[in-house]
């Protein structure tokens, strides 16, 4: 590459400079053009913003206030033994754990009170309805949502419905971390599939829990290993 003259790269930087200034006019006039339309994206943007921080401190703080007041009402009646008062949702006095569930169903304390009015739905031979509110649950918390497919289960088992309640202690048993959920799922998963016949799959759970879960077996799964083979 040939090697510039000073008087050659003087005159590089000046273009150079002429282009940057070329440039900065072009931005300007841009901005001066679209001003209206600049001014109001970015006045949307920060009322979009201010709204979220209003949303969050002055209606799901209060809700959630609310929320855990009338869970705890709830929560209260149930460790009294009073199972219809806790389900509540008859009256407004009352809402219990149903109309907490269907008054805040965005928090979190709505979510586990749906999961608790399905457990006590579930307990009055409600299957469906208890199914149904169990669904709503959701959590950042494995374990429970392992005990939320479990009871999902348990439910389709009362509907007949034992396929589906197969697939969802099959969810249950991987859901969680902790092993003793693993282990308590993947054998109920083992005995129903026992239950409708399929050996391959009882198979399948049980050879997982002698594999793993030794420890909270007894020895156990090889008993209903055997058992696949004849049954």
């Amino acid at each position: 590459m040939a090697k510039l003259t000073k008087d050659q790269e003087g005159k590089e930087t000046v273009e150079f400079f002429k282009d940057l200034d070329r440039e900065a006019l072009n931005t300007e006039r841009f901005l001066e053009k679209y001003s209206k339309q600049l001014g109001i994206v970015f006045g949307a943007l920060v009322l979009g913003v201010l709204g979220f921080f209003a949303y969050k401190q002055f209606v799901v703080a209060p809700q959630n206030a609310e929320a855990v007041k009338s869970f705890l009402a709830a929560q209260k009646n149930l460790t009294t033994g009073k199972d219809k008062e806790a389900l509540g949702g008859t009256s407004a006095a009352n809402p219990g754990f149903i109309g907490t569930a269907n008054e805040y169903s965005s928090t979190s304390i709505g979510k586990l009170s749906a999961y608790n009015a399905g457990l006590l739905k579930f307990k009055e031979g409600k299957f469906q309805e208890a199914f149904d509110l169990l669904d709503k649950f959701s959590s950042d918390n494995k374990t429970m949502m392992a005990m939320k497919y479990g009871a999902m289960a348990d439910a389709q088992s009362g509907l007949n419905k034992n396929d589906d309640a197969l697939q969802l202690l099959d969810k249950a048993a991987s859901a969680s971390d902790d092993p003793y959920t693993t282990y308590y799922f993947t054998r109920k998963a083992g005995i129903l599939a026992l239950g409708l016949k399929k050996n391959a799959d009882a198979k399948k759970y049980f050879a997982a829990i002698s594999e793993k879960y030794q420890d909270y077996d007894n020895g156990m799964s090889d008993s209903y290993i055997e058992m696949t083979k004849y049954y």
